[in-house]
């Protein structure tokens, strides 16, 4: 079967199980209390990024949601509840949100879906010793009787020690999510929390390694641009912060259920733009790449290479997909990757791109024993953590490449 037939395939029953499974929730939620219309409106902010004269401020403005944090007892049903909440975040349509940042005060107006996002020059430079600088945002005229809503929208700026940045994917990159199995992706998303959620084993401590650089002095920036719905966004940085991922601006893309939304057209006009304005945006700050062959990163991040040629020291795409045509296709791509003067790394588990950099003087040699140990705890080898599904399954896996 083509990959084409198998991915609309894969579509056609994602589209018509969330269409069922909103439907079910519905009727289920309004006997449990959460079909309220007369909720008050929240401001849901996102990590925004710039430089000290120019900043993103972006969030949206939605229906309060009142989920609690996630728990490790919260039960399935529990998690589902939550779920449909973030699925059924009614939005107020052109909001208007103040923003004060820098000295500078804008109003902005969301579009139709409650989504706000704008670049705003600043008066004056602003600098942050710890690489993030506040945005407060308030909410225009909110609904009648109900408490002002008010946010603070995080901005990741330069400090001035950074040697490189690091852009990466999430789902199947960073968070396990099954994406290749339809009904593993579905329990995954649908009936876990940030708590329940598992990190590939070592991915903390190879990042908080880029973090710091090749001498453990630098705050190199990383951004994560994901597929995955802002639906979720809380889930995705509550689970960050447990499992102690260093803390980057994090893209995501409006929730879409149509038999388009996994398309490689679809995910390259939303993946690339996001790419190509923070490559834009730092001009001498060369960057690492971090993906999976589940989707379409590899073929993502060659088209990169191209537009920004000199800029990409490293591809690390990780293999989940245990398909000898797919790891053929990405060892093709590593080729053009290498002819362009780049490397492209297509590994099993993240020691090895951890080995890599450290040869390339991009981390501490001496990370990776934490990167080793952090791998062994995922996996539930030292009995410190549960073990990661899949972790210790040798049976399908493709060998490490690298082509350089």
């Amino acid at each position: 079967m083509s990959d084409d037939v198998s991915s609309r395939g894969w579509r056609e029953r994602i589209s018509r199980f969330a269409g069922d499974l909103r439907a079910e929730i519905e009727r289920a939620g309004k006997s449990v209390g959460i079909g309220d219309d007369d909720r008050p409106y929240e401001i849901a902010p996102y990590r925004g990024y710039g430089t000290p004269s120019r900043v993103l401020v972006h969030g949206r403005v939605i229906e309060s949601r009142r989920i609690a944090p996630a728990m490790e007892s919260d039960t399935m049903w529990r998690n589902l509840i939550n779920t449909y909440k973030r699925i059924d975040s009614d939005p107020l349509p052109r909001a208007r949100v103040q923003v004060r940042v820098g000295g500078v005060e804008r109003e902005i107006v969301a579009d139709d879906e409650g989504f706000f996002r704008e670049w705003i020059e600043l008066a004056s430079p602003i600098a942050s010793g710890e690489g993030w600088h506040d945005a407060d945002v308030a909410l225009q005229a909110p609904r009648e009787g109900h408490p002002e809503a008010r946010a603070i929208v995080p901005i990741r700026v330069p400090v001035g020690t950074e040697t490189f940045g690091v852009i990466s994917d999430l789902d199947d990159t960073v968070i396990q999510s099954r994406i290749t199995s339809f009904l593993q992706a579905v329990r995954t998303v649908m009936l876990g929390n940030a708590r329940t959620r598992l990190p590939f084993p070592g991915v903390a401590a190879f990042y908080r390694a880029l973090e710091r650089g090749g001498d453990g002095e630098r705050r190199n920036p990383i951004f994560y641009v994901s597929s995955s719905p802002w639906n979720i966004y809380d889930v995705i940085a509550d689970f960050m912060e447990i499992q102690r991922i260093p803390t980057g601006p994090i893209h995501l893309r409006d929730w879409d259920v149509g038999l388009d939304a996994l398309t490689s057209s679809r995910l390259k006009r939303h993946k690339e733009p996001i790419i190509r304005e923070i490559l834009d945006l730092y001009p001498s700050l060369p960057f690492i790449l971090i993906g999976d062959d589940s989707q379409k990163d590899p073929e993502i991040y060659r088209s990169i290479i191209d537009a920004y040629p000199g800029r990409i020291l490293a591809i690390y795409i990780r293999n989940v997909r245990a398909d000898p045509a797919r790891s053929a296709s990405v060892q093709a791509l590593a080729k053009e990757v290498v002819a362009a003067g780049s490397t492209l790394m297509l590994a099993d588990d993240t020691f090895a791109a951890a080995a890599h950099a450290a040869e390339q003087g991009w981390i501490r040699k001496d990370a990776l024993d934490a990167v080793h140990e952090e791998r062994r705890a995922d996996e539930g080898v030292t009995g410190t953590k549960a073990d990661a599904p899949g972790a210790s399954d040798p049976g399908d896996k493709t060998p490490t490449i690298v082509v350089e």
